[in-house]
């Protein structure tokens, strides 16, 4: 009788190439649809920057002016794009100076992959020149790290970074790959991750959990919304717009939050927060169920947490299962994806319209007309306010532009009154606050959406931060339009100064360069304007421009951001003067 042998069915075999480990870094980015990467060279990692130089056809790198505006950047577009951002620099030095954008990504749940370059493998822990342990150094501002020390994990490594950087709650990744193994030859293949052992990126939602949430708002005579970045992130907008609507609930939003819906929709009750609107911070301690949805209940958003919506019941829908009762005690979790959850929560919905409830936030709204906002945009007095200047640029713009703003008073008052009729239009620095984000993320996120107007607004302060960045806007021909808010201060220190320590001004006056002569000194065509007279032409000839642009706008040298909540106040103790 003839035997017959039985084997396992056989995988084919990869199909694989002989090249070096720099090369396979090039390759292994190309795999992944990255067309754009920011970084600057060095010589750790110049084996694959010679790789970048053969590969110009495929991948577009942007020399930056420094290593922490090439993360700001990659976040910019990252943010606009809803794509990987990607940033690329040497050891030592370089590595280190990716550090505050890693960081402000990782609180702030952009995506972004950083490569870095080491020493050789051989010189790890001796002190080498421009060796730093930058995979220690990162470690707690990453989602995940790895050094690289033989060519042959390169493939792996970085098909693992960019899936764990865009799955779940995204955040930056960084993978560090010594010279020795950019210069190994192997042989090449490439399989993009799609799972990890143990890494549960978006957990299974409970059905019974959504059911709960419907039958409390179901029941709700005052619900409140409050949703953040988690709606973004998830495409959510859609499901989300819908399921205000049905149930005829207000909805507020953090500042990364901001443009999921229109700011004309008339369920858009504002914003929340330190210097959030009146109604949305007042009602909160009103409201009698709470429906968060992808946020994380900051200490900006909540301010005092023991007077923090005490009265109302907590709906918290959410990704990250870290984020569960971490700061406020909820009565209903719902994780999972936000775009997935609220799908499965509308048809649970009953139609309602709370009219008495949503004419409380009109009524709270007219009163910060009369005392805050109607000064703000419409002001009277001599001096140029922010607020006019973002009403300028919303006339012009149409509310179509992307705003990029950077940290301090006038990205609270961009957050406050910039319109937006589309998402992802808000890009600034949420949970870090950092001074410098404004101008290097407006270049990325010009790059990732050039058929967009993308506005960069900054201050006197962070705006010198990164300002060599105007190098990076006038070599890669990037039309960014550039505002500066120049009011010679550090503007949102001084206020504090003023309010909580006596007027003391203490190393917040700026004494300031020639901020047109720097702007034509990079051949960007550049304006300053003093007079109001002058405001409404000065912004439509920056708007119309199809070049880079550069505005200064000098207004009132201590004009305050109000409403305002005090840190430890409670939301419903804001002022609004």
């Amino acid at each position: 009788m003839a035997t017959e042998t039985i084997t396992n069915k056989q995988k084919p075999a990869k199909v694989t190439e002989r090249i070096s480990g720099s090369e396979a870094v090039v390759r292994c980015l190309i795999a992944e649809d990255t067309k754009i990467i920011y970084g600057y060279p060095g010589g750790a990692i110049m084996p694959v920057y010679d790789e970048l130089y053969k590969y110009q056809d495929k991948i577009h790198h942007v020399l930056t002016r420094h290593e922490q505006g090439a993360t700001h950047s990659a976040q910019g577009f990252a943010r606009i794009s809803g794509k990987v951002g990607v940033c690329i620099a040497t050891s030592g030095p370089g590595a280190t100076n990716l550090i505050t954008g890693i960081a402000d990504a990782q609180i702030d749940s952009t995506p972004m992959v950083c490569i870095t370059g080491q020493v050789f493998s051989k010189l790890l822990g001796s002190d080498a020149f421009q060796e730093t342990d930058i995979v220690g150094i990162s470690t707690p501002v990453t989602k995940w790290n790895c050094q690289v020390t033989k060519a042959s994990q390169i493939p792996a490594a970085i098909a693992k970074a960019f899936y764990i950087a865009k799955s779940g709650r995204p955040g930056p990744v960084l993978v560090d790959i010594t010279k020795d193994a950019q210069q190994e030859m192997f042989d090449f293949s490439y399989e993009k991750c799609t799972k990890i052992r143990s890494y549960n990126p978006i957990p299974k939602t409970d059905i019974s959990s959504v059911e709960e949430a419907a039958k409390l708002i179901n029941a709700a005579k005052k619900p409140l919304v409050v949703w953040g970045q988690g709606v973004v992130l998830s495409e959510a907008e859609e499901a989300f717009k819908a399921v205000i609507e049905k149930a005829g609930i207000p909805a507020a939003w953090t500042i990364l939050g901001a443009s999921a819906i229109p700011t004309s929709h008339p369920l858009n009750v504002g914003m929340v927060g330190m210097h959030g609107n009146y109604a949305p911070n007042v009602l909160t301690n009103d409201c009698d169920v709470l429906i968060a949805i992808g946020m994380r209940f900051d200490d900006r958003v909540t301010g005092s947490l023991n007077t923090y919506a005490k009265q109302a019941k907590i709906i918290h829908f959410e990704i990250d299962p870290a984020e569960i009762d971490k700061n406020v005690k909820t009565d209903v979790a719902v994780l999972g994806d936000a775009k997935a959850s609220l799908e499965l929560l509308l048809p649970m919905l009953d139609e309602k319209t709370h009219p008495e409830w949503r004419q409380k936030f009109a009524d709270l709204y007219a009163i910060e007309y009369e005392k805050v906002i109607k000064d703000d945009i419409h002001p009277t007095k001599e001096g140029l306010t922010m607020g006019e200047v973002v009403y300028q640029i919303n006339i012009q713009s149409k509310g179509n532009a992307a705003i990029v703003s950077d940290v301090g008073q006038h990205q609270m008052i961009a957050c406050r009154y910039a319109e937006f009729n589309k998402t992802k239009s808000n890009i600034t620095s949420g949970g870090l606050g950092t001074m410098g984000f404004g101008l290097p993320a407006a270049i990325g996120a010009k790059m990732a959406a050039p058929e967009r107007e993308v506005v960069s607004i900054s201050g006197d302060g962070g705006y010198q931060m990164t300002i060599q960045e105007l190098g990076t806007i006038f070599q890669q021909k990037a039309a960014v339009k550039i505002v500066v808010l120049n009011n010679d201060f550090l503007g949102m220190v001084r206020q504090w100064q003023q309010l909580f320590f006596d007027k003391r001004y203490a190393s917040t006056e700026m004494v300031n360069p020639n901020f047109v002569a720097i702007a034509e000194g990079y051949y960007i065509k550049a304006r300053k304007v003093t007079k109001r007279e002058d405001l409404a032409d000065a912004v439509k000839e920056m708007m119309e421009s199809k070049e880079a642009y550069f505005l200064e706008v000098c207004v009132e040298k201590e004009g305050n951001v109000f409403p305002m909540i005090p840190t430890g106040a409670s939301v419903s103790d804001i002022r609004l003067e």
